[in-house]
């Protein structure tokens, strides 16, 4: 006897207005549009006011809008007629709205409310599909490895310093191990103990007057991860900065790091934002002008200095001992001089930069203070034929004023140009980058090439869809019905979800999209010809029919099984677009089981199960 129960035809009915409501804003189109937010939460208003004025800037620039709201999360919308307009009116509004506010381009959905109530939104789409700029950058590991390691020669001065330990040197042994050369008169037992409890991850040798402190393999590994990860929330911080909406910043492999840029077209200012790697650092001054030009002229360089140049090439010498880095820098703002008119910094620290700093000027009133700007710049050479890119570091002294008081997390620093003023204190406001980068890939897709994407991708998947049903329906007849329905709700299933998941829809989330519509089929034809089987052998129709669901359904289960874990593998250790079509494949499989086995059997039981007399079936 063919049954179905009444609970899964009511379960197949949810499942069914919910994929139509979810999948719904799919169909209405988006606006181009402007997003206006507060750099800063709480310090700048986003209200009716901040409306006018813009609409009064737009006006000016004859960019007509379609309208320009306050939303309830209290960001400003302002929507357009198209992309040309929309960049037209970001690049207008930038300069005029200056620092206090971040705009970003984005699509704003044209969904009816009721469905924005019901947190039912459109999938987003990818790069391929929207326009915009995608970066691959490389992670010099061995400079963050280099900088750590620096560090710790630093720490461990500071360790023995404090313990009133004294000490002859301390040096690092290539990239694995330091060396601390004790005073004659040092207590061994108590600089051991100390240094055990400041640096419990390192394996430390005390031999005659000197201790070793050797970086485990693991403890190098913990770094370099770190350095990947640290430039990965820099470059986060950097965008939400610079105005993208809904950027992709992830990891790739263990030393890459991948950007998408949805929206965005101008490059040159993209690189440029996000490959900035300027920083300060804070040094003693140890000798002035005359004092480094004789120590260069008779190469008399004091062992704990070094020579740094101005900006006019004047030569000081500046202790080899780092007091504040760029890392220990938590807010920069530009700011011009009242008085001189002259262009600066005014920069907080750290707790620990803070100290750093009291304690050095607390012992150093009248002596000077040296800042040196460092950037470390990209550049690429040809070697062999190949093109060759590799970090070069420049350094220059901006300002080498003398200590008139104490002062230790806030201070003013000068010296630099109005551009570099406003790029240092943005840079250090989004943090610093534990290592440098390269860009190792670049690519821009124009906004005109992502709607063609989406026009072909669209008809692919609706011809595939199209021949699907047409087969179907003139092979199997009524059962080719059946499953024409049962694949409908298969693609409404996987774009629904899709959307509630909020996964990216790209090029090959449109080829997941037709394999799934092909896999569902394959499901379908292996019921069918089962249940065909079944009649061929003299089983009555509605037995067969039950027969055929029965034995055709393991084999379903474990082909897909194959195939759902082929596509997990996919999506664990691929990347991007092999992410965005294993995501679309995985959820396809799930829906075409779910549809062929269950859907696809409620509706022929609905069709065939009430018959008692059932002498033959249209398959």
């Amino acid at each position: 006897m063919l049954t179905f129960a009444r609970w899964k035809y009511f379960a197949i009915l949810a499942v069914l207005i919910l994929s139509v409501i979810y999948a719904l804003p799919n169909a209405y189109p988006q606006d181009p549009s402007v997003q206006v937010s507060a750099a800063k939460t709480g310090t700048t208003a986003i209200d009716a006011s901040l409306a006018k004025r813009i609409e009064g800037i737009l006006a000016e620039a004859k960019i007509p809008a379609k309208s320009v709201l306050v939303e309830e999360q209290g960001n400003l919308l302002v929507r357009l007629a198209d992309t040309e307009q929309q960049t037209r009116a970001a690049d207008t509004l930038r300069p005029r709205l200056g620092g206090d506010y971040v705009v970003a381009l984005s699509l704003a959905p044209t969904a009816p409310k009721w469905l924005e109530a019901l947190a039912a939104k459109p999938m987003p789409r990818g790069l391929d599909l929207q326009g915009g700029v995608h970066f691959v950058m490389q992670v010099d590991q061995n400079a963050a490895l280099d900088k750590r390691l620096d560090a710790y020669v630093e720490d461990i001065r500071s360790t023995l310093r404090d313990a009133g330990v004294p000490y002859t040197s301390v040096v690092r042994r290539g990239n694995e191990a330091l060396v601390a050369t004790l005073g004659q008169n040092a207590d061994k037992a108590k600089a051991q103990q100390r240094l055990r409890t400041a640096f419990p991850t390192l394996a430390i040798n005390l031999d005659g007057q000197t201790i070793a402190l050797e970086v485990p393999q693991t403890e190098l590994s913990r770094i370099a991860l770190e350095a990947v990860e640290q430039n990965l929330n820099t470059l986060r911080n950097r965008i939400n900065a610079f105005g993208v909406a809904e950027p992709v910043i992830q990891r790739q492999g263990t030393d890459r790091i991948v950007i998408q840029l949805p929206g965005l077209q101008d490059t040159v200012e993209a690189k440029r934002q996000i490959g900035a790697t300027a920083t300060l650092e804070f040094r003693a001054v140890t000798g002035d002008e005359r004092a480094a030009e004789a120590a260069l002229k008779d190469r008399s360089i004091p062992p704990d200095s070094r020579v740094y140049y101005t900006q006019d090439k004047v030569p000081l010498l500046l202790s080899k001992r780092l007091l504040v880095s760029g890392d220990q820098l938590v807010n920069a703002q530009p700011i011009t001089d009242s008085q001189t008119g002259e262009q600066g910094v005014d920069i907080n620290l750290n707790s620990v930069g803070g100290q750093r700093m009291l304690e050095h000027t607390l012992e150093n009133v009248g002596k000077r203070l040296g800042i040196v700007y460092v950037e470390q710049i990209p550049t690429t050479s040809i070697v062999d034929g190949k093109e060759v890119q590799s970090i070069r570091t420049e350094e220059r002294v901006i300002n080498s004023a003398t200590i008139r008081g104490v002062f230790g997390k806030s201070f003013r620093t000068t010296g630099l140009s109005a551009e570099e003023s406003k790029s240092l204190a943005n840079q250090l406001k989004s943090g610093a980058l534990a290592a440098p980068m390269v860009f190792v890939e670049e690519r821009v897709v124009g906004p005109s090439l992502g709607a063609e994407n989406v026009k072909r991708g669209t008809t692919a998947v609706l011809y595939s869809f199209v021949f699907a049903l047409s087969f179907f329906l003139i092979y199997y007849r009524v059962f080719g019905l059946i499953t024409c329905l049962a694949l409908l709700l298969n693609l409404l299933m996987v774009v629904a979800l899709m959307s509630l998941m909020g996964a990216t829809m790209s090029l090959p989330g449109f080829a997941g999209l037709a394999l799934s519509v092909g896999m569902s089929v394959d499901a379908n034809v292996l019921i069918n010809e089962r249940i065909r089987e079944e009649l061929r052998a003299g089983v009555p129709p509605q037995a067969a029919i039950a027969t055929g669901y029965d034995k055709a359904s393991g084999t379903i289960f474990d082909s897909n099984m194959t195939a759902l874990l082929a596509g997990v593998a996919l999506w664990a250790f691929g990347t991007g677009p092999l992410q965005g079509f294993a995501m679309t494949m995985i959820i396809g499989i799930l829906t075409s089981v779910f549809t062929a086995v269950t859907v696809s059997r409620g509706i022929a039981t609905l069709v065939y199960g009430g018959r008692r007399k059932l002498k033959s079936i249209a398959i």
